[in-house]
Formats: C-alpha cells, sequence, structure tokens
C-alpha cells in the first residue's frame, strides 16, 4: 500500500529546527522571547495589519475578540452556520446565544443577503458577528463589512484556514474589528498548536496581551483585579512560526497548484462542481472542496481509504449540532445541501500531480 497522503499534512520550510535551537540555547521556553515578538511581526508585514497577538488556538483568539468587544451572558452573537465548531464555541464561553445564518452557492461562505435581511428584521440586535472564510476562500467581505458597520454590530473575521487569502488585494482576518488566525497541526502553516488574534485597534490587543497572560496587574507582586487566561503562545512555537512564515506564498502557491491538478483531470466530469472563488479575491485553497450531484460521497471516500487516501465531509453545519438544537437560526438549506453532497480531497503541500491523478482516477471510478 502506498504511503498515507494525508488531507493537509504539516511541512517544515527548512529553518524552524534551527529557531528551536536558538529558543534552547536562549533559555526561554515559556511564553516570552524574542521569536514570538519575530512572529507576530511577520503576521503584521505578511498581512498588513497594525497589531498582532500570539495565542494558544484561533479559539482562544475568537474567546479574546469576544470579551473585549464587551459579549456577555444573553447577548446574541451571529456566526457562519457551515464551519467548525472552534468557530462558536467562544460564545458559548461568554454565556452568550450564537445565531446561525446561513450561506450563498456564490462563495459557500455566510450570505450578506440573509444577513442583512436578518439584521433588518431580527427583534434582538446582535452584539458581534463571526464570520468564517471557508477552506481558505474569501467570503464576500466587504459587504459583510458594510452591512455589519449599517446595523452597529462588531465583526470578528475567523481567518483560521484562510491566512493568504485576500479581497480586493486586503487579507481576510483585516476587515474587520478583530480577524483571527490559526497555525493548528493542519493548517497551511503551522506552530503545531496556536493562533493569532488581529486589530488594526491597538488597545483592544493590549487588553488582549492583558487577558491572555492571567490578568496580572503591574505590580511586582501577583494582584488580579480581573479574571484572565493561560492563552499566550510559548516562544518554543513561535520559533516554528517564524519558521513557517518565509515559505507562507510558497505554499499558497501549491495549495491553489493542487487545486488546479484537480480540477484538470476532473473537468470532464459534470456532475462535479468546486468550491467557487469570488471575482477579485485569491484564495488559499487550503483543502480542495467538491459536490457530488448524484454520487454517495461515502462511496468515494471509502475507495479513497482502500489505497490510503484521507478525505472527509464538508462541515456539518451548526444549526445541525445537537450542541446547538435550540438556537437560533436564519437558513435556506444551502449549507445542509453542500454537507450532503460534498468532500475535501487530500490537498497537502508535499503532493505531486500524479498523487492527484491517482486520487481522480478512483473518484472517477466510483461514480454512478
Amino acid at each position: 500500500m502506498n504511503k498515507r497522503i494525508f488531507l493537509s499534512a504539516p511541512h517544515m520550510g527548512g529553518n524552524e529546527l534551527k529557531y528551536i535551537e536558538k529558543v534552547f540555547e536562549s533559555n526561554y521556553i515559556a511564553p516570552l522571547g524574542e521569536y514570538v515578538n519575530k512572529f507576530e511581526e511577520s503576521i503584521r508585514s505578511y498581512t498588513g495589519v497594525d497589531n498582532a497577538l500570539a495565542v494558544t488556538s484561533g479559539t482562544a483568539a475568537i474567546h479574546l475578540a469576544l470579551r473585549i468587544l464587551g459579549v456577555g451572558k444573553n447577548d446574541d452573537v451571529l456566526a457562519s452556520t457551515f464551519t467548525f465548531i472552534g468557530s462558536v464555541n467562544a460564545i458559548i464561553y461568554q454565556g452568550a446565544n450564537p445565531v446561525f445564518i446561513d450561506s450563498d452557492k456564490e462563495s459557500w461562505n455566510m450570505s450578506p443577503k440573509l444577513l442583512n435581511k436578518y439584521l433588518l428584521e431580527c427583534e434582538k440586535k446582535p452584539k458581534a458577528l463571526i464570520v468564517t472564510h471557508l477552506y481558505g476562500m474569501s467570503a464576500d467581505i466587504e459587504k459583510i463589512a458594510d452591512i455589519c458597520k449599517l446595523h452597529g454590530v462588531y465583526l470578528i473575521e475567523d481567518a483560521a484556514e484562510s491566512l493568504g487569502a485576500t479581497f480586493n488585494g486586503n487579507h481576510t482576518g483585516t476587515f474587520g474589528d478583530f480577524g483571527i488566525y490559526s497555525f493548528n497541526g493542519n493548517k497551511i502553516l503551522t506552530t503545531s498548536g496556536g493562533g493569532m488574534l488581529v486589530s488594526s485597534n491597538e488597545n483592544w490587543i493590549k487588553k488582549a496581551m492583558f487577558y491572555s497572560t492571567q490578568a496580572k496587574e503591574s505590580f511586582i507582586h501577583y494582584e488580579h483585579e480581573e479574571y484572565g487566561y493561560n492563552y499566550r503562545m510559548s516562544n518554543v512555537l513561535a520559533a516554528i512560526g517564524v519558521g513557517q512564515m518565509e515559505v507562507v506564498e510558497d505554499r499558497v502557491s501549491k495549495k491553489r497548484e493542487i487545486f488546479e491538478w484537480y480540477k484538470e483531470s476532473l473537468s470532464d466530469v459534470k456532475e462535479i462542481e468546486f468550491m467557487p472563488e469570488l471575482d477579485n479575491s485569491r484564495g488559499n485553497r487550503w483543502l480542495t472542496a467538491m459536490t457530488f450531484e448524484i454520487t454517495d460521497y461515502n462511496k468515494i471516500m471509502k475507495t479513497l481509504e482502500d489505497i490510503n487516501v484521507e478525505s472527509r465531509p464538508l462541515w456539518k453545519p451548526m444549526h445541525m449540532q445537537p450542541l446547538f438544537k435550540n438556537a437560533k437560526k436564519y437558513v435556506d438549506g444551502t449549507s445542509e445541501n453542500l454537507y450532503n453532497h460534498g468532500l475535501c480531497v487530500a490537498s497537502s503541500t508535499t503532493m505531486t500531480k500524479d498523487d492527484v491523478k491517482m486520487i481522480c482516477d478512483k473518484i472517477k471510478e466510483n461514480l454512478d
């Protein structure tokens, strides 16, 4: 059997180990040290955002953003329903109520039309919106940002999957009041685990740093007037991040090339549709995602597993999850249809064109 091909395997750029060795030489292993600062600076430089804070995960970054924005018990927070649960768990941490908004067919991301319609009709004004840029592809973020401003709703961009993606030349994560990135093990860049909170508001990021380091007041002893969290990234993981950021554009280019290989190999298959890319945007194509009009994707998954290739269904919408069975939702069936017919296929940056051809041949053999 061939070596396992993962959905999105970690891929080191070459300098990560050298930087980790420097961290060990300095003995700054804990959440202090030059590489945390360097990693934050690399994100600022790459995305053009003014302020960045390295934290333990993307979920931690969302949690900090919600708290900074004053989201609390019984507040409503709008969120993409077609997403991973990490996008919305922090709403519950704050005792707030998630309200799920459906996708559109043009992007598979949150529908600006449904969002605006909900805000015009809702009786209770939401405090914030968390919009996910799904599978590395930009939502129609300028429209969404304009709608939020019109209705006085804070905007948090969950760009966990979309580092390197742009809309009209600007990076995802930089349009809202806050943006977040994830560096979990399977993301386009990884620090094994970690995240980044970004904002144009310096005071908010300073407050987030305060909360992320146990809310310790500026005394020689440990003085606490508020509660905080242990959310700061370690210097070791940040060193990996610095090395990864050196190859970020190479990773985006390779992910997009892999997508083009799939598109080319399956161009003659009418029942397959790929996740679209909005005009004036550049997705990072973190995962190549497709839908099957007729064929049961479970049949495709089994066939790929037989040749040691990982695949996965598209995200099950949050409003369909048992945890959120009583949550408010504003849906039109788009995300449910995508979930029922969609699959993510292997998109690791170490893959070759022959790997993709092998996968596509197996897909074609098992179409109904």
